[in-house]
Order: C-alpha cells, then structure tokens, then sequence
C-alpha cells in the first residue's frame, strides 16, 4: 500500500488538463490510465474542433467553460507552438429545412450572444460566395474564433508540463475496486503489479469510465452518480481535395451538432459524426451508413461526388441524458456534491470538452485543493 497526495483517474485531454493544474499548484500526482498510453478514447475520437461556445443555454457550464476555455487554449497553443488553425465555421440552414432551420438559425444566434459571442448573420448569396465550391444554403451564421486543433499535440504539451511540475503517469493501471477510509481513498490498481493507493485526494477524469468508476468506489452514495449512455457518432473521410476552408456545420439536432465537415490540419476532408444510441462500446463503422450521410451532406453540398466517402473512425459520447431528452450540462462534484471528502467527479464530459479542458482543469482545482 502507498500514499499519494492526489490521483487523476484517465489520462484524456480533461485528466491530462487537470492533473497539469494540480501538479502546478504544487500537489503530488498520479495520474492512472487504464490504457496502454494517454488519450485512447473519447480524447482522440472527435472532430478536433475548437469551438466558439455558441449552442449552450445561457449560465450552463457548457457555455461558460467553453468560452473561457476557448480563449485559455488559444493563447496556450500559442505559447506552446502546437498546431492548430483559426479557420472559422458557417452554421448553414438549407433550402430543405425551410423557415423552421431560419428559426433555428436566430435560436442559435441569441444563445450565441448570451455567452458573449458574436455571429455574423449572413444572407446565403453572401456564405455562397465565402465557399464557392458548391455551399448551398438560405442563410447562414459565421463564427470567426472556431478553429481546429492537433489533439495529440495538445495532450502530449500537458501531460509533459504535469511532469515537469512532478506529476507522474501510469498506464496499463486500471482502477477496479475502491473504498471511501478514515484515512483517505484506497484504489485498488490493476495490471502487471496490482497495488493498492491511498490518496487524500482523488479526481476522477474517466470518461466513459467515470460512472462505473464512482460505483464500485465503496462509502460514495450512489444517488450522487448520474445515468451513463452511449451516443456513438461515426466519421467518413473524403477523398480527393477537400471542398471548403472553413468547417461547414448544419442546423444542431438534439444530441448532436449534425453531420457537419471538418477537416484536420492536413487538409484531409471528413464528414460527421452522426448519432446512434448503443448499449455497449463498440467503435465499428458501419458502410452501411454512408447513404445516410451523403443524403445528409449533400442538403448543404449537393455536388458531393458519388463514392467519395470512406469509413474513418467512430467515437461514444458519454452522454447523461436518454435518448429523445434534452441535452444535459456538464456535470462537476466536488466534494461537498459527491458527499466524500476528497473526491471529484467529472460525468458527461463530451464536447465542447476539448476546447473547455484548461478551463475545466482551472474550474476542478479549485474544488479539489
């Protein structure tokens, strides 16, 4: 049995973020990841997008922590000379949406300015002509402060700045059992030398793990650990030159933001991700989808070539609320909330989480100090 000061479980962008803060502020680290190294899963299985934080109702944690993450990330991709590009995004309605995708469009707009965020209302001969390439749209929003980002590049600065500060990582190190002690928090650690540690601090930054993680930590009531659902969103890449320079999104759907287009840093084209609801993980992409997408896509690229569209990657957002429902916040309990000393629990971390994770990881140091 060894004691530490403070344990990050899951070496994501948001672990990787916090543990940063933390290793910062002084505190000795360990970070556990399950995994055979950092940012496996939801971390290095999204669209690398930084967001604006235009879509999240007003006062949320979404809509606050994205801003200020935003400009957080900026200014540290900046300082650190990672690879990313401020290459804007159209929010397009199309002529098949009719009035309702206009009425969308103005919803978005005014959310949009309740968190301090301006867009720009352009008529569809003006977003046309910004994207000549074959954009079709009746109007459109601009957001001039999206941009997109190397992911890894990111988490690799973190992780290397958590362990100047003293942090250090251990993989291949799942947490499978845990108990709330008079002396602090005991996890137990698989792997190759299972261990047992005793934190007076824990944080816990799983993911898709966070739920389970918190259920099997024995002394934590369970009515403070919120429901776990997959959404699983799979990408198609685009063959051949990319259509846009800016990313293209449509009208945003309840579980998600559509299939909109990115592309990376390279210039590769891609489309997605859609929304289905799955019980169990499970990162296939199904061929069989690509109708559906280029039905989707070409409401907004009708020119989009026959068979240009190859399966990519598929990521799970691990959502709070069921299907049908409303899309939840962004759930962070400090200790007061978890109702155990010295533990931090993060659930339904799912976008804008990439862009919020330096205001996020400034948000949790506080609370778990």
């Amino acid at each position: 049995m060894e004691r530490v000061e403070r344990v990050v479980v899951g070496a994501g962008v948001i672990g990787l973020a916090v543990a940063r803060a933390l290793a910062l502020a002084g505190r000795e680290v360990v970070i556990l990841e399950a995994a055979e190294t950092f940012g496996t899963v939801t971390s290095s299985r999204n669209s690398e997008v930084i967001h604006a934080g235009v879509y999240y109702p007003e006062g949320s944690l979404k809509a606050r922590l994205c801003v200020r993450g935003k400009a957080l990330l900026y200014d540290y991709l900046a300082e650190r000379g990672i690879a990313h590009e401020r290459c804007e995004k159209l929010i397009v309605a199309t002529p098949d949406g009719g009035e309702a995708e206009i009425q969308a469009l103005r919803a978005v707009r005014a959310r949009a300015a309740a968190a301090g965020v301006d867009l720009a209302w352009l008529s569809a001969a003006e977003a046309m002509a910004l994207e000549p390439d074959g954009l079709l749209c009746t109007a459109a929003l601009a957001s001039p402060t999206t941009g997109i980002v190397d992911s890894h590049g990111l988490m690799l600065a973190l992780l290397g700045d958590a362990q100047a500060a003293g942090a250090m990582l251990a993989v291949h190190a799942p947490v499978t059992d845990g108990r709330v002690t008079d002396g602090g928090l005991a996890l137990d650690v698989g792997g190759a030398e299972p261990m047992t540690l005793v934190a007076n601090g824990v944080v816990n930054c799983a993911g898709l793990g966070a739920q389970p993680l918190s259920r099997v930590l024995a002394g934590l009531p369970a009515e403070t650990v919120p429901p776990l659902r997959y959404a699983k969103g799979v990408y198609f890449s685009l063959a051949g030159r990319a259509p846009f320079r800016r990313l293209i999104y449509p009208v945003p759907g309840q579980a998600g933001l559509g299939i909109h287009y990115t592309r990376d840093l390279g210039g590769q084209g891609r489309f997605g991700p859609d929304v289905a609801w799955i019980d169990q993980i499970d990162y296939t992409v199904d061929e069989g989808r690509r109708p559906a997408f280029e039905a989707s896509i070409r409401r907004y690229w009708p020119d989009l070539p026959d068979g240009t569209l190859h399966p990519a990657y598929a990521g799970i957002r691990p959502k709070i609320q069921a299907p049908g429902a409303p899309a939840h916040d962004f759930v962070i309990q400090g200790p007061d909330e978890t109702r155990v000393p010295g533990y931090t629990a993060l659930y339904g971390i799912e976008s804008p989480g990439l862009t919020a994770c330096l205001a996020i990881a400034e948000m949790v140091a506080e609370v778990a100090a």
